[in-house]
């Protein structure tokens, strides 16, 4: 009977306990648990920006379809039914001879194929090939740009919660030594005004700290947003160790340079524009020339006064364009015209990228400065903290080098991990500017690929 009644209570407590967190684990499963390798496999293979680019190769690869078709021949089948209001005929002197039918039904078939255009069919599929890989190239550019713009939020993240630990750590530390600071007043060993001083210095930490908090909000919708989830979904990310052992030592500049130039997707592609364009050029060029053609086609007339009916027929033609109107000159130097603009743009661009490989390998050098400055700077203002609440216990020391000791201790937390993550972001921007693949880097574990 024992037993029996305690396997009862042990069912209803084992229920009851499911019932009174159901909803707190209903609410866990709303928080969504987030790696950098995991975002940047969403960002870069679902942003919707990312799949209109990939509809940009396929109508792109339809181009090259179109293109190749020129190179087959044409087949058209017909078939008609004729009503004449008067019947043919013809006068052979006094005779009157009958020619056709009044109603007569035909059809056949046609083939058309041109043999010579002036090389302009050839030219235009491969001016269509490279529009291909224009694309391909065009889509890789924006899934490098899409990544870099996701760490670069990622990071944002964390540097906000890095500061909103600081924050808290340093209203922490106010609240105590405002305790500390209560007991004394009332045994009469500090005033008043010092006591109000702490908290003043108070409200305003927490009035930073409430700032830190609403930052954090839009940076995480701003995160949600890349990452298609609901605005206000709540996603906790996985920190990104830092190495302080990492030397972190990058090419030299003018290596950084020969590396981009190699690398860029986007001066691939405007070298692509330009051969295509040259193409394009070769393929209008290609209407001065005659073009030669074979027609072959069967015929069918159902005319009881033809001779034979049906009727089989090989024609080797020629086309010559004379006159156009000055159309295809035109044409030509427009297209010239844009081969110019373009090699213009390829040295603007060539320019663009330099300047942003030099601001990007300045920013790394500067906070990698930071981070060797910013480190000992933690651990002296820590001491400074420690000393200065010492004195002030034993009454030797005053309130206000406390909270001088603490404001300290916050900025010199905060201005580490501003510089670590300012760091991780330059490093990041280096690779993109250098031209480097940003998910084959952080996609796997962060820092094991990282070259």
């Amino acid at each position: 009977m024992r037993k029996t009644l305690l396997i009862i209570i042990v069912f209803l407590l084992n229920f009851t306990g499911r019932y009174i967190f159901y909803d707190k684990y209903a609410e866990a499963e709303q928080i969504s648990f987030m790696t950098l390798k995991d975002g940047l496999k969403i960002v870069t293979e679902e942003s919707r920006i990312v799949k209109i680019a990939r509809f940009n190769e396929e109508i792109a690869g339809t181009e090259v379809s179109i293109a190749r078709a020129r190179f087959f021949p044409s087949i058209n089948v017909y078939a008609r039914q004729t009503y004449l209001a008067n019947q043919p005929g013809a006068r052979f002197g006094p005779q009157e001879v009958y020619t056709s039918q009044k109603e007569f039904l035909s059809y056949g078939v046609i083939l058309y194929q041109s043999l010579f255009r002036g090389g302009s069919d050839l030219s235009l599929y491969r001016s269509a090939e490279k529009g291909l890989e224009i694309t391909k190239n065009n889509t890789r550019r924006l899934k490098n740009l899409v990544a870099l713009e996701f760490i670069n939020a990622y990071l944002d993240l964390l540097e906000i919660e890095k500061l909103i630990s600081v924050s808290e750590k340093e209203i922490e530390s106010l609240q105590g030594h405002l305790k500390d600071a209560i007991a004394m007043y009332e045994e009469g060993l500090i005033t008043k005004n010092e006591k109000l001083e702490i908290e003043v210095r108070l409200s305003d930490a927490m009035q930073r700290h409430l700032s830190l908090k609403n930052l954090r909000s839009f940076y995480l919708t701003r995160l949600n947003t890349m990452l298609l989830l609901p605005l206000d979904q709540e996603v906790r990310i996985e920190d990104i160790e830092y190495d302080d052992k990492n030397e972190y030592t990058p090419l030299e500049l003018q290596e950084a340079w020969e590396e981009a130039i190699e690398r860029r997707p986007e001066i691939k592609i405007i070298e692509q524009e330009i051969e295509a364009t040259r193409l394009q050029k070769k393929a209008k060029a290609g209407e001065y020339y005659p073009e030669l053609f074979i027609q072959a086609g069967y015929d069918y007339t159902e005319n009881r006064y033809q001779l034979h009916e049906e009727n089989w027929s090989v024609i080797l033609g020629v086309n010559i364009n004379l006159f156009k109107g000055g159309a295809t000159v035109s044409e030509i130097n427009k297209i010239r015209y844009r081969e110019g603009q373009l090699m213009e743009e390829r040295e603007k661009l060539l320019d663009e990228i330099r300047l942003e490989v030099k601001r990007y390998f300045v920013e790394f050098r500067n906070a990698l400065e930071k981070i060797r400055v910013t480190e000992s700077a933690v651990l002296q203002a820590e001491e400074n903290l420690r000393i200065n609440r010492l004195r002030f216990e034993e009454g030797a020391g005053k309130s206000t080098d406390v909270l001088d000791a603490i404001a300290l201790n916050s900025m010199a937390e905060t201005n580490y991990y501003r510089a670590r993550y300012e760091l991780l972001r330059a490093q990041a921007g280096l690779n993109y500017a250098m031209g480097k693949d940003l998910v084959a880097i952080y996609g796997g574990e962060y820092g094991r690929d990282n070259k």
